[in-house]
């Protein structure tokens, strides 16, 4: 299936250079494995080398390991919001596109003039 057809660019428009959002979109895939990677080395850690104190080692790895799983979404999360920036500011440096037409009825026309324009456009997407 072509797309030719839904994706008409405008004429005369350009595309702009990528600029930060490119450097940080590339950085991304790092940033993802780092939020998961360090939090994870982090509750090895713990399981190796529990902390002494009050808390039993069941008790102390849970809480280690409810803290390292909110970490790890948080970063997740983080890398997804920064990645939807980054894509929605691509897509707005590239090129215009045409979009479906939509005839504005001028009020400074006569009533009647109005009135053909919209039966104009009733009629047009009746034949389409």
């Amino acid at each position: 299936m072509s797309w030719e057809h839904l994706f008409r660019k405008l004429p005369g428009t350009r595309r702009e250079p990528p600029g930060l959002e490119q450097r940080i979109w590339k950085k991304l895939p790092l940033f993802f494995l780092a939020g998961t990677a360090i939090p994870l080395i982090a509750y090895a850690y713990a399981h190796w080398f529990p902390a002494p104190g009050s808390l039993t080692e069941e008790k102390y790895l849970n809480l280690v390991g409810i803290l390292v799983t909110a970490t790890i979404i948080t970063a997740w999360t983080a890398v997804f919001t920064v990645a939807i920036g980054c894509f929605v500011v691509r897509v707005m440096k590239g090129p215009g596109y045409v979009a479906d037409p939509y005839p504005l009825i001028d009020s400074d026309e006569p009533r009647q003039a109005n009135q053909t324009k919209r039966e104009e456009v009733v009629d047009r997407r009746g034949k389409e």
